[in-house]
């Protein structure tokens, strides 16, 4: 035996320290183990591993009345919403000095809160809208108010706003999209399966004619009215492109000088419009259906000004119903959340005014948010994974065997010009010219709306300031630019439920936030839209027509497995119209999995509750993905949503991946197999 000097007992000691303080956080991953509580070991992950990873959490937490779906998402905006309940409060306790970020924040929560007023005041908050709409004389006024209403909020027959010009990524520019419909996309109105159907006939001949009252008239006008909604809706919407078609940028951007707009659709004046929406500044536009807005121009005159007054009634009151007396809330809420995602129970009344204000006010409690909840050694972990995922992309770009040399070389430029904004801006909005009062609900939602909308317009034709965020740092989500070949990573993105983020080990994290979020939205840079666009954000070709053609046949694989999903009744998911996100999952579990390859975790290869650290990483990723959903809100998000359903998110991608087979065994048989001739691997 040899014994240590007293020159060596510091260094042991620091040895020991260092050891039981590694001890001590294997404990605490132990301890706050998420992915291991949540596990259902009476599935077998060959069968169905998003059941198997996240079916004991699902038995044990149902739907809650008030909700479509539940989940890790649903959870977390639980907890933020604790949180700006606090902020919300205390600044309406505050007496603030007028005009403060504390007082808007404060009086907004009041006036949502004030109940009795809203009541009292019925329709008043409208009534200048509303006596607008009686006075129409003309189609030139149908034109007028339509547009006015992009102005405070409501739908209306002109979808708008501005963005950066797709070929020109420095330059902001008006564009104008298919809107116009009550129901949430154009196959509700032509469909004839009986659930589609169902809702249809409720939309006519209860929804509408109800709401119609609610703007003022009465029983018999209010069914006569309902009946030229729907027909000019069903117009319009026939003339709207389907959710795939929508997703092709060549074919979406149509850009137009202003002055040849009206050779476009004659009979509508487009300076009308351009002067109602107060737009002074703008050369040309981006029109993305150009057919939606002849068949506009066709429906000014094919329908008479008494239907266009109908029409306008209904999107009006449809806009702020939320915002207005209990029984026009009620209303709104029945049809688009009970009839069509089957939510029984509407929210407390502070948690639904707190999602209003969060919507329009949302960097005034951005600022105060991530304050208290978001520390910046947080975001340092979040930012150096960023750049590890960017690292091992490079990798696979440079290791690919069916790219050209040439292709390669534009692709990792535009990888490591790819922004990143994480956790929370750096410089933030200035909401001084808005005001809010205690006085009105409906006119400070109004008045916010009015707000945002000159904030947007005043973009137009200048430079892109790529400072501002797209995202309050509170928001549950995350996204990438195509225009601006940036990821945007909210704080609240990286937080799991009731875990401190120190006590999460790095398996999880590489799959809960490297795959599932930072590696999702880089990959979307090299999707079949995202990867249409250059290093500088602009649509352009900058593929070798043979590496295109390698790369269509590999996403039509994926298009074809994922359409091959029956996911309720006779509804399968829309391969196509999803594409983008499934690549984009596929490639952030690829390479999420790859950077976590390099961490001492992975090499060490040590257990957690029994689990390897690969296992860990699988299960960490399908921790992002813990949802379960009604039936309704499942159909609907078929129908609707680019986005697979949750199961699929998880089950889908894995079955593509070498090293979830042998991770979790799956073999020949398994439901998850997939032969490996039919597995996808772009990226």
């Amino acid at each position: 035996m040899i014994k240590a000097s007293k020159h060596t007992l510091p260094l042991l000691f620091i040895l020991f320290l260092a050891l039981l303080s590694c001890k001590d956080q294997t404990k605490n991953y132990e301890q706050h183990d998420q992915v291991y509580k949540n596990i259902d070991s009476t599935v077998s992950p060959g069968a169905n591993f998003f059941k198997y990873a996240n079916g004991t959490w699902i038995k044990n937490n149902p739907i809650p009345a008030a909700y479509s779906s539940w989940g890790i998402g649903n959870q977390i905006v639980e907890e933020i919403r604790d949180k700006l309940k606090k902020i919300s409060t205390d600044a309406m306790n505050a007496q603030a000095a007028v005009g403060s970020d504390q007082q808007k924040i404060g009086d907004f929560y009041f006036s949502g809160m004030d109940t009795l007023n809203i009541e009292k005041q019925g329709l008043e908050p409208l009534k200048q809208q509303l006596a607008r709409i009686d006075q129409i004389k003309s189609i030139n006024d149908v034109i007028s108010t339509s547009a006015y209403f992009n102005k405070i909020g409501a739908s209306s027959l002109f979808g708008m706003y501005v963005a950066q010009d797709d070929k020109n990524s420095e330059k902001m520019v008006l564009q104008f999209y298919q809107t116009g419909l009550g129901l949430p996309e154009r196959d509700y109105y032509f469909k004839t399966d009986k659930r589609t159907t169902t809702i249809r006939k409720d939309y006519q001949g209860k929804h509408l004619p109800a709401m119609l009252r609610h703007s003022g008239l009465n029983i018999q006008q209010a069914g006569i009215a309902a009946k030229k909604v729907f027909a000019i809706e069903a117009y319009l919407a026939a003339n709207s492109r389907k959710l795939e078609a929508l997703r092709d940028p060549y074919k979406n951007y149509n850009k137009i000088a202003t002055v040849n707009l009206n050779k476009l659709t004659p009979g509508l004046d487009w300076a009308l419009v351009l002067k109602n929406l107060e737009i002074k500044n703008a050369d040309s536009v981006i029109i993305g259906q150009p057919e939606y807005y002849k068949a506009v121009n066709t429906a000014l005159k094919k329908f008479p000004l008494e239907d266009w007054k109908a029409y306008l009634h209904w999107h009006l009151i449809s806009s702020f119903a939320p915002y207005l007396n209990k029984s026009a809330e009620k209303e709104d809420f029945r049809f688009y959340q009970t009839v069509l995602r089957g939510v029984p129970e509407q929210l407390p009344r502070w948690k639904s005014v707190l999602t209003t204000e969060n919507d329009l006010l949302d960097e005034l409690l951005g600022q105060l948010f991530v304050k208290d909840y978001f520390p910046e050694k947080t975001r340092k972990r979040y930012e150096d994974l960023v750049e590890a995922i960017r690292d091992t992309y490079k990798e696979h770009i440079e290791k690919l065997d069916w790219m050209s040399p040439e292709t390669k070389k534009k692709a990792l430029a535009k990888l490591s010009s790819m922004r990143s904004k994480v956790g929370y801006p750096e410089k933030w909005k200035d909401y001084s010219k808005l005001t809010i009062d205690r006085k009105s609900y409906a006119g400070n939602v109004m008045r916010a709306n009015i707000w945002a909308y000159a904030h947007q317009i005043k973009k137009i034709g200048k430079p892109v300031d790529h400072t501002e965020w797209n995202m309050a740092p509170q928001t549950y989500n995350a996204n990438y630019s195509p225009s601006n070949n940036e990821i945007t990573l909210p704080a609240a993105i990286f937080l799991i439920p009731t875990v401190k983020d120190e006590n999460v080990d790095d398996a999880v994290i590489y799959g809960y936030a490297a795959a599932s979020t930072i590696g999702h939205e880089i990959t979307h840079g090299f999707d079949d839209q995202g990867r249409q666009y250059d290093d500088k954000g602009n649509l352009k070709s900058w593929w070798t027509a043979q590496d295109s053609v390698k790369f269509t046949k590999k996403a039509k694989m994926l298009s074809q497995q994922f359409s091959s999903y029956k996911v309720l009744d006779s509804l399968h998911v829309n391969g196509e119209a999803t594409l983008g996100e499934n690549i984009a999952d596929l490639g952030g579990i690829v390479l999420g999995l790859d950077a976590f390859k390099k961490t001492d975790q992975y090499k060490e290869n040590k257990k957690i509750n029994g689990l390897s650290p690969t296992q860990r990483f699988f299960l960490g990723y399908s921790l992002g993905w813990l949802y379960h959903t009604r039936d309704e809100n499942l159909a609907n998000q078929i129908m609707t949503d680019v986005h697979s359903p949750a199961f699929l998110r998880v089950n889908g991608p894995f079955s593509d991946v070498p090293e979830f087979y042998e991770a979790f065994h799956i073999k020949k048989g398994d439901s998850l197999w997939l032969a490996p001739n039919k597995r996808v691997k772009i990226w």
